[in-house]
């Protein structure tokens, strides 16, 4: 008799740039049309054929145990106008680093605002379009702290009160929230009712936002991705799918802090 599965403790759901896992790696380059191209290289057992995959973590090959590095550079070779072309898409869809000063742009509910930060005494308002951060200390970091804080008691306030907003549709009692600062999943759920989501959710727009919330809610009563978990989050919003493209699709944007 087969050993049914057990329920895991702890779902997630990752962002799109999700660290590497922890398998057995080595760096490597090859020159593709006189450009140098860094690789990572992930030899597996069971794989049978070399295979070449591009995000923005860059470009990773996987290869059986016996493969040579001509035989890898070959098939590098031979898909270089692919592999360059990727890469460009990726750098261009890369966060930038945000400055903390006057004048750049903040995105707040899915809405962009532009900073504003003056000297005096430490205060962030919202102002119509404008996030005004005073501050003694106007360097960098001190803005950041002051801005990021605000963004974290925003992200805190909307997700419970979102959370709210669905929990009757899972009939749950209670469901404990915190925020996380990862940068490998958006939200994460434990079989307790405990929910973690990530504060940089506060930058998406409200339909997003809600999506990660059904999602992580969902998992309280499917604790996985079978279809049963699906329907539930089906049920309670139509068209998850194409959230889950859009959130995907768009996640760069929201990366930068």
């Amino acid at each position: 008799m087969a050993k049914p599965r057990s329920t895991p403790l702890t779902t997630q759901l990752e962002l799109p740039f999700a660290p590497i896992a922890a398998n057995p790696v080595v760096s490597n380059a090859a020159v593709l049309q006189g450009r140098a191209v860094p690789y990572i290289l992930h030899r597996s057992p069971g794989r049978r054929r070399i295979s070449l995959s591009i995000d923005e973590r860059g470009l990773r090959v996987g290869a059986p145990p016996r493969a040579s590095l001509r035989e890898i550079e070959s098939v590098l070779h031979a898909h270089a106008s692919w592999v360059l072309r990727k890469l460009a898409f990726w750098d261009d869809r890369r966060a930038p680093v945000r400055r903390w000063e006057s004048g750049e742009m903040v995105s707040y509910l899915g809405l962009p605002l532009q900073l504003a930060v003056a000297p005096g005494a430490r205060r962030v308002a919202l102002t119509g379009t404008h996030l005004q951060i005073c501050s003694p200390n106007v360097a960098t970091d001190a803005v950041s702290a002051l801005a990021i804080h605000w963004l974290r008691g925003q992200a805190l306030a909307h997700f419970l009160e979102r959370i709210e907003h669905f929990r009757g549709r899972f009939t749950l009692e209670a469901v404990t929230v915190k925020l996380s600062n990862a940068r490998s999943r958006w939200g994460s759920c434990h079989v307790s009712g405990r929910i973690s989501l990530n504060w940089r959710l506060i930058h998406m727009p409200p339909h997003l936002i809600d999506y990660v919330v059904v999602h992580e809610l969902a998992h309280l009563r499917e604790m996985n991705h079978s279809p049963r978990f699906w329907a539930v989050v089906g049920g309670v919003i139509a068209d998850y799918a194409a959230r889950r493209r859009e959130i995907r699709r768009e996640a760069h944007r929201y990366l930068a802090d």
